[in-house]
């Protein structure tokens, strides 16, 4: 029902899923390269990131194995076991990572969201405790005043009672 009440006059284009696409690939780049650094950190290099400009051309050497492609000053590179497996440590970080983020854009504003709903904070600006005690004359005016001083329809709530006479007797 909820599919059904929307309407999106623009069609399904490339751009947006091809931005997505170019934006994650240059997020799984950037893990590989700071999966060379760790790498290099545990190996006794320090902390030494690659320059910008040689970002993408030392890739296929870090793919190659080579923790020492396209860095200046790398006495005692890490080993290719070392770098491999600080590399797919962080990717598997960047996958976990962004699997959250894309479950969490989906359930916010996917197809399949619930539209209209209040937040937490609206929900209880709306509904909550203070709400219904500030509104309490109008919700039961039998029961509460209203701001003024005035009373509702009863000034005190009904009570069970029974009238004086009539206790013992039967119907």
């Amino acid at each position: 029902m909820q599919r059904n009440r929307r309407r999106n006059p623009y069609p399904q284009t490339w751009e947006i899923p091809l931005a997505v696409l170019v934006g994650y690939s240059l997020l799984l780049l950037v893990g590989v390269q700071f999966g060379r650094a760790v790498a290099n950190v545990i190996a006794g290099n320090g902390w030494v990131l690659v320059e910008r400009a040689e970002i993408v051309n030392s890739l296929p050497g870090v793919l190659a194995g080579r923790a020492d492609a396209g860095l200046v000053g790398i006495e005692a590179p890490a080993s290719s076991s070392v770098l491999w497996a600080s590399v797919l440590f962080v990717e598997i970080l960047v996958l976990a990572v962004s699997a959250g983020c894309v479950r969490f854009g989906w359930g916010r504003w996917g197809p399949s969201r619930i539209q209209g709903t209040a937040t937490r904070a609206e929900a209880e600006q709306l509904l909550g405790i203070v709400r219904l005690r500030r509104h309490a004359h109008l919700i039961r005016p039998d029961l509460y005043s209203d701001r003024r001083g005035r009373h509702g329809a009863a000034a005190r709530p009904l009570r069970n009672t029974t009238v004086a006479g009539t206790e013992g007797a039967s119907s």
